[in-house]
Formats: C-alpha cells, structure tokens, sequence
C-alpha cells in the first residue's frame, strides 16, 4: 500500500508541551508527514520554534512573527523583535514571517461586551511585518478573517507581499475572490470534517492554491472530540477535500503537498 504523505502546513509546535515535542514529531515522521510549518507567537516563542528548526533541519519550517490575539507589543518589543528577525535573515536561514494578522476574535469579543477596542495599532504592525515580508522576499501567514480579510488584502498588495498565506480563512464571496485573483494561499483544519462554511470555501477554492494544516495544538470537535491534535490529521484533511472536490485522492494528496512544497521551498 502507498504511503500516505503530507506537510502540516500551520502549526504551534512550540505550545505543546517541552517534553512531548520530540515524540510528537518523530511519529509524525513516521507516518508520512514530511515537515511541519512552525508558526510563532511572539520573539520568545519564535526563539523556541528557532531551536526546534535547528534541530529538526529540513522537518521543521519556522516561522517569525507575533500572533494578533493578543495586547500589541511596546516600540521597543516590536523593534527588538524585527531585529532578531533580520538578523535570521542576515544568517540566511529559511523562514517565513508568521503568524501575524488582525485580532478578529479580540475585537469583536469586545465589541460584544460595549467595551472600547482600538484595531489601529494591530492594523500597523500588519503593514510593519508586510514590509518586512516585501523587503526579505519571505512568505507570510495570515490570521485574518470574516471582515479582516479584506483589511489584510489591502496591506499585503499595498506591500507587493509575493507569497501570503491566510490559515484557517473564514470570510465573505467577495475577498474569497479577491485571495483567488491575487493568487494567495489558503490552508484547510480537520474541521472540514464538520464545518459546512469550511467545506463551501473547499468547494470554492482552487486545489492550486491550497494547503493542509491542523493549527496544533488546538482541539476539534466532530470525529476529532477528546483526541489530541497531532499532524497527521492533516491525511484525514486531504481525503475529506478529495472527496468534496471529486477529485481521486492520490492525485489530490499529491497536489497539496507539491503546493507546500514550492510555496515554502521546502
């Protein structure tokens, strides 16, 4: 029987726990997955996921950035940030920028709540990381959904940002669209299992522009219920848009991985 192969195209390797990393990754290995994109929450956190690309070399894509669900950083974190980034890139290391975006779910929890929320400061260090992505030729990866993705897409073109890859998208027709046109990547969660929008946006998207991921650790429902999120669920994600694709699924796994590959020179 052929062996299954894939790339999680987004996950948070270094939220698991220090002491299960290691067996986590190698029984991936084992089972197929071929390298893992290691996304980052802030310069400690891209620190970790450093290490962890050192010594998992060519199994463990890192990448450098800090996640907007989150209070924005001071002048000075952003600065100390943005130089430890370089000087990564200064070193010619392989890396993308990442997991950076708009605090969607931050802001619209308080929105609910009546209380005050100030997007401005978030909707700058997207453009700060945009033109950092423009200037060092490194792919991005988006957290920026439902109305977001059309703020995104404004900075990133304003930027010329080559390679942008929104994770987990959620969002209306019209930015769909929009992604499709500019040719920006999408990645697809187990949660296609279940989800009915994820499965129209599956529909909707082009194979070529598509990728897998689990966003591990992050739980699921459905099939998933009381499981671990591991990285090779993302098999389970390339039969299921397979199958809504009608699409044989040798073919289709082999698609998704190509599109990893060459989106991220892996």
């Amino acid at each position: 029987m052929e062996r299954k192969k894939a790339i999680d195209a987004h996950i948070h390797l270094d939220s698991y726990e220090e002491a299960d990393r290691q067996a986590l990754l190698e029984q991936a290995f084992e089972e197929g997955i071929e390298a893992v994109v290691a996304v980052s929450m802030h310069l400690d956190s891209s620190k970790t996921n450093a290490a962890l690309a050192e010594s998992f070399p060519g199994r463990v894509f890192p990448a450098y950035g800090y996640h907007p669900e989150q209070p924005v950083p001071s002048e000075r974190e952003q600065d100390e940030l943005f130089a430890w980034i370089r000087s990564r890139h200064g070193n010619g290391e392989a890396f993308a920028i990442g997991e950076v975006g708009l605090p969607y779910y931050s802001r619209t929890s308080a929105e609910a709540e009546g209380q005050p929320f100030d997007e401005a400061p978030y909707l700058d260090i997207l453009d700060r990381f945009a033109a950092l992505a423009a200037e060092l030729g490194r792919p991005i990866i988006l957290h920026a959904v439902y109305e977001d993705g059309a703020k995104a897409c404004r900075i990133m073109e304003r930027h010329r940002v080559k390679k942008v890859h929104f994770h987990w998208f959620k969002g209306d027709e019209a930015t769909i669209g929009r992604m499709i046109s500019l040719g920006y990547m999408i990645s697809v969660t187990p949660d296609v299992a279940y989800e009915q929008e994820i499965r129209r946006l599956v529909e909707q998207y082009p194979l070529e522009q598509m990728m897998v991921e689990t966003d591990g650790p992050w739980p699921f429902e459905g099939p998933y219920e009381g499981r671990a999120t591991v990285p090779q669920m993302v098999h389970d994600v390339c039969a299921h848009i397979a199958a809504i694709k009608q699409l044989p699924e040798r073919d289709t796994r082999e698609r998704l991985l190509l599109n990893t590959r060459e989106f991220y020179n892996l």
